[in-house]
């Protein structure tokens, strides 16, 4: 039996495997924000209660936000701020009695995905989580590349390519910088973007839906959105090639962009056609999950 568990902001989601990558048991709970010790409580929680459930022990994959360093051994690069700079790594297996396995949050998505989801089969995938944060992965023949910093696929915190006048300098990021792409295409980066058009305070979503409605001001906030993706990806395009990108995320079940965007990528990648697919996630929500369970 393989455990997973997707550590996310604002919520904690653990599922049990069978041999054959079958969902056997699910359990989501809240996360403790801010609270590092509650947070490897609760986690050790929903660990005992599946196997407790279940009558058998399993595996333990983690999908966290950021990464283990391989310098220090703490965690770095989490927007779950309370994380950064804690053992977890060490903490949680000493907890638990047992070796866990770490992945960044995107890996375990981009894993799940090219393993047995929209993605299955083909060679180079890139996965992209447009939530809380902007997260990516790379797999590569159904293995996920960490990189010897531990931050391959970390495209959100790059700037945002080819910025408009009014683009440039940006935001300020929690990162230390400014202008980073997760500002400008996370879950609350499409929010602020409407709200600052004269919208309301509402989610991705609620303004695509009112784009579909005829809203002028929410169809106006997509199209930038699609723009702004279109100029995110095409800057991985012409670094990786991947075969496919497969959204995640809140903002992925945004239906327009699978057409919007790879219509207007084309002018920014270096090729003279570009047959890079843009697939939305298999699995959904669960993409996650199942890809911290499949770490082992």
């Amino acid at each position: 039996m393989r455990i997973g568990i997707d550590l996310g902001g604002t919520k904690i989601e653990a599922i049990a495997l069978d041999g054959d990558g079958n969902v056997i048991l699910r359990e989501r709970i809240a996360t403790p924000r801010g609270d590092y010790g509650a947070t490897l409580s609760a986690i050790d929680g929903l660990v005992e209660s599946i196997e407790t459930r279940l009558g058998r022990t399993g595996t333990v994959g983690v999908g966290m936000p950021g990464t283990i360093s391989p310098a220090t051994g703490r965690v770095k690069n989490a927007n779950s701020t309370w994380l950064n700079g804690r053992a977890f790594g060490e903490d949680l297996p000493r907890r638990l009695g047992r070796a866990v396995r770490f992945a960044n949050d995107a890996n375990c998505f981009t894993l799940s995905e090219a393993v047995d989801g929209a993605a299955e089969g083909l060679n180079v995938v890139f996965g992209v989580i447009l939530g809380t944060g902007v997260g990516g992965g790379i797999a590569v023949h159904g293995k996920v590349i960490n990189g010897c910093n531990g931050i391959a696929g970390e495209w959100g915190h790059n700037p945002l390519p080819w910025p408009e006048a009014n683009e440039w300098p940006g935001i300020p990021c929690y990162c230390g910088r400014s202008g980073c792409i997760e500002t400008f295409l996370s879950g609350p980066g499409v929010t602020r973007d409407y709200r600052t058009a004269g919208g309301e305070e509402i989610t991705a979503v609620e303004i695509a839906s009112r784009a579909e409605r005829g809203d002028p001001t929410a169809q106006a906030a997509l199209n930038r959105y699609a723009d702004r993706l279109a100029r995110a990806l095409a800057s991985v395009v012409n670094v990786l090639d991947p075969d496919a990108i497969v959204l995640g995320g809140g903002v992925s079940n945004v239906e327009m962009l699978y057409s919007a965007v790879p219509a207007r990528w084309s002018r920014f990648v270096f090729s003279d056609r570009v047959d890079t697919r843009l697939l939305r996630a298999a699995h959904g929500d669960s993409s996650g999950v199942r890809g911290a369970a499949w770490l082992w």
